[in-house]
């Protein structure tokens, strides 16, 4: 559960890409094909004790928000604070699904509500220093994520390091930031949002060669979204690539012409 609710902050990110190790497991039918979160309802037994029952409920909002079914996710996942109020992770994901709804003061109460009921959990303490760094704080994220990280037992610690790394970019801390992200890619060195943000230090450094090999490794690991093709198409701007720029601009006006980087790219914005 809690690498699931780890992961949950990658499709809160969908301005890089897509999250393609989610591993949602597909229906091999002929059936009309069910979400997950439908067809993992249809074999759980239901479960008596409160704490069971809402671990039930949080995983199935996991699920739902998987889907994009907002806001059945929410109603399971109020669902199960409900069933055992102390139950930290139920807040914890309902706080990440609330930020995606832009219900920003909600999100923020649950996830001190979350780390009220389990202060040293990196999991909860790296959502919420997500949260904080996504929400124009990121000053007050770095805490978190080193709370995070203090953990010897934390499994997912590549995410601490990266979101930390996004972090301490938006902060100036260049040095700082590429340290995070190298650990982070130390431990998952096909991280294609860590190497993103690793092109992004390079870039704002002026180093354009170092930031397009970056992005050309996290193009050769997943679908790139309109961040990496806008930070891509300035790279080879700077670079003097016409014809690279302008293929860039091409796909980013057909894959996601409502993107804020492609009406940058039409203001002429480049920085």
């Amino acid at each position: 559960m809690m690498r699931a609710l780890g992961r949950l902050v990658c499709l809160v990110s969908v301005g890089l890409l897509g999250c393609s190790g989610m591993n949602v497991v597909q229906q091999q039918s002929q059936e009309p094909q069910q979400t997950q979160a439908q067809t993992t309802v249809g074999v759980m037994p239901a479960p008596k004790d409160a704490r069971t029952r809402a671990k039930v409920h949080t995983e199935l909002g996991s699920l739902y928000f998987q889907d994009g079914k907002m806001i059945v996710a929410l109603e399971e996942l109020t669902l199960a604070a409900a069933i055992d109020p102390d139950y930290a992770p139920a807040f914890s994901t309902r706080g990440l699904i609330l930020y995606h709804v832009q219900e920003y003061d909600s999100a923020e109460k649950d996830f001190r509500r979350a780390l009220t009921l389990e202060p040293r959990n990196s999991d909860i303490n790296n959502n919420f220093g997500w949260f904080l760094c996504h929400t124009g704080r990121a000053k007050e994220s770095i805490a978190y994520f080193e709370q995070a990280l203090g953990n010897p037992l934390y499994q997912t610690p590549e995410l601490a390091y990266m979101n930390a790394g996004e972090c301490l970019v938006q902060l100036g801390q260049l040095d700082r930031a590429e340290d995070y992200l190298r650990r982070a890619l130390r431990l998952s060195p096909e991280n294609p949002q860590a190497l993103f943000h690793l092109a992004n230090v390079f870039y704002k450094r002026g180093n354009y060669e170092a930031a397009r090999k970056q992005l050309l490794d996290a193009v050769r690991h997943s679908s790139p979204g309109p961040q990496i093709l806008w930070l891509s198409l300035r790279v080879e701007r700077r670079l003097g690539n016409k014809a690279d720029e302008e293929s860039l601009a091409a796909q980013l006006r057909r894959k996601f012409p409502d993107s804020s980087e492609y009406q940058a790219y039409l203001k002429g914005d480049f920085e």
